[in-house]
């Protein structure tokens, strides 16, 4: 009996811990998730009695990373999407329309209602086309997460969407071309009125206009028959290369992450190469559970485990619902200490660049993606110092900037206000 050995106590050992480690995730996830209330209004309370919350499990914060509003393909308006959002239980909202940000401001100010976060985001896309092997290329999509102060640099974020944009009109002027000479013919009035005024039309809103002409009998046929990436009426735009676009994002103050791998006909050679060029994540989660496969690819490389649900506003069977993505509480409190301290950073060129060149119109950008944004009256020149307190206030976060960072653009505000 002397000789018995002990049962290994590992296990009962272990989860004390990780039990302590999801506590302390929980704790700062919620701390940032949860912006200032919004001021008690009776219309908020009007909408919260038509709009309930869903509670989440287990005190776990719902944040969906992946969502689309009619400013690129989706169907819903951004306050619509918003309230869904809400509805489903959602603290945390990502808008990554496609090629542009056009939707964030409507965002934030529908978000202010419902005590939700907003990410302001974007899916770029892109073509990752490796030099040694002619015609291998294929196309991508980045997904790039910043803080509520948006881009450090805006124009040059804006320059490659806005090209990006261009490219879509010319690229679905050529599948419609493709898909006459396939006898399937659909007029370029019936696809920009499906898009709407000002959105560049992708492939989605040429779907839409095969099903409403009755060639098709549903979106998913249409891909599959005609516009996928291998279809007889695909065709490409002015996409820039993949690893620009992560290197893009990275310059400019954001997350990079890769959107739906499994889409991929060759992930683990993009997802080497993009990772080269700074990569922070990929897409690993999706409502139907893990992709298999790609959560091993995700440690092999050393990206972040993300997930969304991509969500359209279709209303079809085959579409997930905003919200249904519930990441594990660990998994976002790593995004969110990568993404502050990066944020942080954006945050604060961003003030001291404003620093050195102080105006309306340089005020007006920076706080675009703000919840303020009525600042008539407001001189950045005469106010100087109060700068720093006004746009912390409207973006609803330091991001964890130092307050000694905090204090060295004062500084500079306070000795510019002063020369003048």
């Amino acid at each position: 009996m002397g000789n018995k050995k002990k049962s290994k106590p590992s296990r009962s050992k272990k989860k004390p811990k990780t039990s302590a480690d999801q506590a302390l995730a929980l704790d700062y996830v919620r701390a940032w998730a949860q912006p200032a209330p919004p001021p008690p209004e009776p219309s908020v309370a009007d909408a919260d009695d038509f709009l309930p919350v869903l509670a989440t499990r287990g005190g776990d914060v719902l944040f969906e990373l992946h969502s689309h509003s009619n400013h690129s393909d989706g169907f819903l308006s951004p306050s619509a999407l918003v309230e869904r959002a809400h509805r489903n239980g959602v603290k945390v909202l990502a808008l990554t329309d496609h090629d542009t940000m056009a939707g964030i401001p409507e965002a934030v100010s529908a978000a202010s209602k419902f005590g939700i976060r907003i990410i302001p985001g974007v899916e770029i896309s892109a073509l990752y086309n490796p030099r040694e092997v002619a015609g291998a290329g294929e196309t991508v999509h980045i997904l790039a997460y910043y803080g509520m102060c948006g881009p450090s640099r805006p124009d040059q974020l804006d320059s490659v969407l806005l090209n990006i944009r261009d490219g879509r009109y010319l690229r679905a002027k050529n599948m419609l071309q493709k898909l006459t000479t396939l006898k399937v013919p659909i007029k370029w009035e019936h696809v920009t009125k499906i898009a709407g005024d000002g959105v560049a039309p992708g492939r989605l809103h040429i779907a839409r206009a095969m099903v409403e002409a009755g060639y098709v009998e549903n979106v998913r046929q249409a891909f599959n028959k005609y516009l996928g990436d291998d279809g007889p009426a695909y065709a490409r735009g002015s996409e820039p290369f993949a690893e620009n676009v992560v290197q893009l994002i990275s310059r400019t103050g954001g997350i990079s992450a890769l959107a739906h791998p499994w889409s991929l006909k060759n992930p683990d050679a993009i997802i080497r190469s993009l990772k080269g060029a700074g990569l922070n994540g990929m897409e690993v989660y999706r409502s139907d559970g893990k992709v298999d496969g790609f959560s091993e690819l995700a440690e092999k490389y050393g990206l972040l485990k993300l997930g969304g649900s991509d969500f359209h506003g279709r209303g079809g069977k085959d579409e997930s619902d905003v919200g249904t993505v519930k990441l594990a509480i660990t998994t976002l409190c790593c995004f969110l200490k990568m993404a502050r301290s990066i944020w942080s950073s954006a945050m604060k060129d961003i003030l001291l660049k404003f620093a050195e060149e102080p105006s309306a119109t340089n005020l007006g950008n920076m706080l675009k993606f703000g919840r303020l944004t009525n600042f008539a009256g407001f001189s950045p020149i005469n106010n100087g110092i109060h700068v720093v307190d006004f746009c912390l206030s409207s973006w609803s976060s330091t991001d964890d900037m130092e307050d000694v960072e905090l204090e060295e653009v004062r500084l500079k505000l306070a000795h510019y206000a002063a020369e003048r």
